[in-house]
């Protein structure tokens, strides 16, 4: 039996350059059928699999694959799909998607931020009537494929325990914990299945215990992995812990019978390894090389960190910290990067690469390949010392503005919105005419002249739209935005952008993370001439549109070698001046995402505090310049907020749009509970489906944020922007907004 070795934990799966997104979203819109994009499918996986085999790793991920999301993958392979997508008689497939997406009038499940990355998985719904059942063989099915090629892959599973702590209960009071051990009779049959198909290994992964769990849920761990490792007739077990220190849960895992453990060694470089003498009997991968960021790995101190656990474990073993689902795929398709730039970087293909050379220094010593990629120089970042004195410079007043009584007063007379005032989050559909535009421009196709006018154009068109359906502020629709965070990266010095650097977020939406790699500055407003143009037709207060800092380093590649709250704050000061020239061309409401703020939250209670003050103190540094008559908006979205609702309150923001649409407005509660005195939106329509919601469903959802919220504090929106969605869905699904909400108001007094 093959130990082992060299391996990662997983790999992207969208395709180099996209190919399972276009695919899906071919499938989607009717353009091929099932079996073309099953034959799609099937090309990546083999591609991947003998990527990785060629790459040199001992043994192979499988099973890593997915359509759209590995946790709706585990629900339907468990038989715990929502009766509800069952009843609209699709077949398997559509029944699958529907789930993630919605249909008809089956509201899609609820979709929420993976851990502290920025994937988004699809939340299973669980309660004491569930009865879970073999429904699939996807996982052998793929290990079968892999082997007809001649690979043996080691099929990847997500671990009962955090399968069961990432669902969501359908009766009050039910803990789906509570369903573990029927959960752990159909892991028994898979395992016991795999073993009979000829599976050496099985990876079975519990990132839920990288984060603070309560001793009923360390118990469930222990008792999950007693009776899985006590199978008799099963595969090797792998049990990974990525995105930080298992802490308790390491010992508890290594005091059962599986057969090897991973382990964080970039996210917990202090784990205690050698403390634990159970681990002396088991195999350690150990995960060296940064499977979340996209910097070349000190090799040196990646093998001597390896090294050091030679006689902590019966075998050590060479990883990545994590799957490799959140990086790009390959830096040498990346030609126009700078040369600088790029040799500090590594991409998927470059950490298997890493991994590989790892591995055989373990094993055989340091050879000459190895010295010479470990000696292969890393500039250092770029410095800009006007930048690093002005955050030299800040005081406290910096990130504090007016009362919000005084601020209130002046916007209301400034503004004079009423009651349940309607917007929108900022993006509309990015058409086919858009999309093309920007390719011509970029191919010298279009001159800049040509591509501007294009987009005043579209402006024009969307608030022509916005008026006609009735909307109370509105926004120019971002037309020239490709993408919220890589449109300000592409305009601030400091930032470089790639041409093929995907990463999947959710299903078939994949972003282009920039990398931040040097002092932050911007050389030049960046919105200004495009808000200004908007609000110069029409009378209505059009919303100015900024990327909050937090954000923007949640969804980039951010430097290492400086705290994320000193790069935070440069951010921070180019948003400041935005907002300053943003006042300065008439614009009265200036919005401030921030959907990643519950995202960057550490896993670990005791390293929360000080995150949430610098991320605060970031957003109140970027908005605190701004008059006391200028509203400032935020936005969240995807997330577990009651953790972060004293934060949220912390921001200070005139109005706060929170998603809240496929969780039936579950977060009111906990504004409730904090006592959220500041004007509020929380999203009646789900734009994550291609669902039109029904002005009936809106109004209900407007009934129960009246309950909650004083009707002038009350904003109605939708849960996100609109940028992926299409005209037909977005017209119809605003003007049931627009109605419900004036049936809704007609009831206030």
């Amino acid at each position: 039996m093959i130990t082992i070795g060299s391996t990662v934990l997983g790999y992207p799966r969208i395709g180099p350059k996209r190919e399972l997104k276009r695919a899906v979203e071919q499938y989607w819109a009717g353009k091929i059928d099932e079996s073309a994009l099953r034959e799609v499918a099937r090309q990546l996986r083999e591609s991947t699999w003998t990527e990785l085999r060629d790459a040199g790793l001992d043994t192979i991920p499988g099973n890593t694959f997915s359509f759209y999301d590995q946790v709706l993958d585990t629900a339907e392979l468990f038989g715990v799909i929502p009766q509800r997508f069952h009843d609209l008689g699709l077949s398997p497939l559509d029944t699958y998607f529907a789930a993630a997406r919605g249909r008809g009038d089956a509201v899609a499940l609820e979709l929420t931020k993976w851990f502290d990355t920025n994937y988004h998985y699809l939340v299973p719904e669980l309660g004491p009537d569930t009865a879970f059942r073999p429904a699939g063989d996807k996982p052998i099915a793929e290990f079968h494929e892999a082997r007809e090629l001649g690979i043996t892959t080691r099929p990847v599973l997500l671990g009962p325990v955090t399968f069961l702590l990432l669902a969501k209960p359908t009766a009050a009071g039910f803990e789906p914990l509570a369903l573990l051990d029927r959960l752990l009779d159909v892991y028994t049959e898979l395992l016991t299945r795999l073993r009979a198909e000829g599976v050496d290994w099985v990876q079975l992964d519990e990132p839920a215990f990288a984060a603070d769990r309560t001793p009923a849920e360390l118990s469930a761990l222990r008792r999950a992995y007693q009776v899985l490792g006590g199978l008799s007739g099963r595969p090797k077990v792998l049990v990974t812990g990525y995105y930080g220190d298992l802490g308790p849960a390491l010992e508890v895992l290594a005091t059962s019978p599986v057969d090897a453990l991973a382990v964080d060694l970039v996210s917990a470089p202090d784990s205690q390894i050698a403390a634990i003498p159970a681990l002396r009997d088991k195999t350690l991968v150990a995960g060296v090389v940064d499977g979340r960021n996209v910097w070349r790995t000190d090799l040196h101190a990646a093998l001597a960190k390896a090294a050091s656990l030679l006689g902590s474990a019966g075998h050590v073993a060479v990883s990545t910290s994590s799957t490799l689902l959140h990086v790009p795929y390959d830096l040498d398709a990346e030609t126009g990067l700078d040369a600088d730039v790029r040799a500090r970087l590594a991409f998927a293909r470059q950490k298997v690469r890493e991994v590989v050379l790892l591995g055989q220094a373990l094993r055989n010593g340091a050879n000459g390949e190895f010295a010479d990629e470990a000696a292969r120089s890393r500039p250092t970042p770029r410095r800009d010392d006007h930048v690093r004195a002005r955050v030299a410079s800040l005081r406290p007043e910096h990130r504090v503005r007016a009362p919000y009584d005084e601020r209130a007063d002046a916007q209301r007379d400034r503004l004079k919105l009423p009651q349940l005032a309607t917007t929108t989050i900022g993006s509309f559909p990015q058409t086919g005419d858009i999309r093309r535009a920007r390719a011509e421009l970029r191919a010298g196709a279009l001159d800049q002249a040509g591509y501007d006018q294009r987009m005043r154009d579209e402006i024009d068109r969307v608030i022509a739209l916005q008026t006609d359906i009735g909307l109370d502020v509105l926004v120019h629709g971002e037309p020239e935005r490709n993408d919220m965070v890589q449109y300000f990266a592409e305009h601030l010095d400091g930032f470089a952008s790639t041409e093929f650097g995907w990463v999947q977020s959710y299903g078939s939406r994949c972003v282009r993370p920039p990398i931040i790699h040097g002092d932050v500055s911007r050389p030049a407003p960046i919105t200004v001439g495009w808000s200004a143009y908007a609000q110069s037709l029409t009378s209505k207060p059009v919303k100015g549109m900024l990327t909050g800092p937090v954000t923007i380093l949640a969804w980039s590649f951010v430097r290492d070698d400086q705290p994320l709250a000193d790069t935070a704050a440069q951010v921070a000061l180019a948003l400041r001046d935005e907002i300053r020239d943003l006042e300065a061309a008439g614009i009265r409401i200036v919005q401030v995402d921030e959907p990643a703020l519950r995202e960057l939250l550490p896993l670990r209670a005791q390293d929360q505090q000080s995150y949430l003050d610098w991320s605060v103190a970031a957003f109140r540094l970027a908005t605190s310049g701004a008059a006391p008559a200028t509203q400032i908006h935020t936005h969240l979205c995807y997330s577990e907020f009651g953790e972060v609702i004293d934060a949220i309150d912390g921001l200070d923001a005139d109005v706060t749009t929170i998603e809240a649409a496929r969780s039936k407005m579950e977060v009111l509660e906990d504004l409730r509970s904090a006592g959220f005195s500041r004007g509020v939106g929380p999203g009646v329509y789900d734009i994550h489906s291609p669902r039109v919601p029904s002005a009936n469903e809106v109004a209900v959802l407007l009934v129960e944020a009246v309950r909650a919220v004083p009707g002038d504090r009350l904003w109605v929106n939708p849960d996100c922007g609109l940028k992926t969605r299409g005209y037909a869905e977005v017209e119809p699904a605003l003007r049931n907004l627009v109605a419900a909400t004036l049936r809704v108001r007609a009831t206030l007094t």
